[in-house]
């Protein structure tokens, strides 16, 4: 099926570090030695859910498989972004991936949860790969929250052969938050923050924007956590 294209572009909550300290939403010129640099968005656990079988459809729309008729369940997101370096240049030629749960909570995979609630109409996983600009643009379902876990989308950036970052988006505001092991587990207030992402309404559907700013060393990843 042809890959959906949504065009709207929001601000986006990452902050920018400069001298160690966190300036959000707006990207400003430094020159000198003072240079900023783009603060990297914190790698966190793969989890045990990434598919252990890849859906016949992989596009980045996960809302719809193949040619069906019937879509997902869930309220309908716009997840998208860019990928940067640290000095803010776009990534062209990068692969994002998308991984998570659907409205019942269910992950395309043997040992999931809530398997008897799985939605067969959703994808469940999905691919993006960048062109000049860096942008990269998904459409799934708001994720929800399953047990031990708050809501989260999983996000995985390869560099030709070369894992370069894997980490989770959570929805900002969200109360489950504070208690979410991974979430905490990725740094002090400033990471934390950089894996937040504002779910905005939008004519009956939601925005989420996320930037991903990517380091310098490849495939540095935890995988002993959910």
């Amino acid at each position: 099926m042809t890959p959906f294209d949504p065009t709207t572009i929001l601000t986006t909550r990452r902050g920018l570090l400069v001298g160690g300290l966190a300036f959000a939403t707006t990207l400003f010129t430094v020159t000198g030695a003072y240079a900023a640099e783009l603060a990297k968005t914190p790698g966190v656990t793969e989890g045990p859910f990434y598919p252990d079988k890849l859906p016949l459809d992989t596009d980045n729309d996960l809302i719809v498989i193949k040619d069906s008729i019937t879509p997902a369940s869930g309220e309908i997101t716009h997840q998208f972004g860019r990928v940067l370096d640290e000095s803010g240049s776009p990534v062209k030629d990068a692969t994002v991936e998308i991984w998570q749960v659907d409205a019942g909570g269910a992950y395309i995979h043997s040992r999931t949860g809530n398997k008897a609630k799985q939605d067969k109409h959703f994808q469940g996983f999905g691919t993006f790969t960048t062109g000049s600009t860096g942008e990269y643009r998904f459409r799934t379902v708001k994720p929800v929250a399953y047990p031990g876990r708050a809501p989260h989308i999983h996000i995985k950036v390869r560099k030709g052969s070369k894992e370069v970052l894997c980490s989770q988006i959570l929805i900002a505001g969200n109360a489950q938050n504070a208690n979410d092991g991974v979430f905490r587990s990725a740094g002090g207030l400033i990471e934390r923050e950089l894996l937040l992402a504002e779910f905005k309404p939008k004519i009956g559907e939601l925005d989420a924007k996320f930037d991903i700013v990517i380091g310098k060393t490849p495939d540095e990843r935890p995988r002993d956590k959910r």
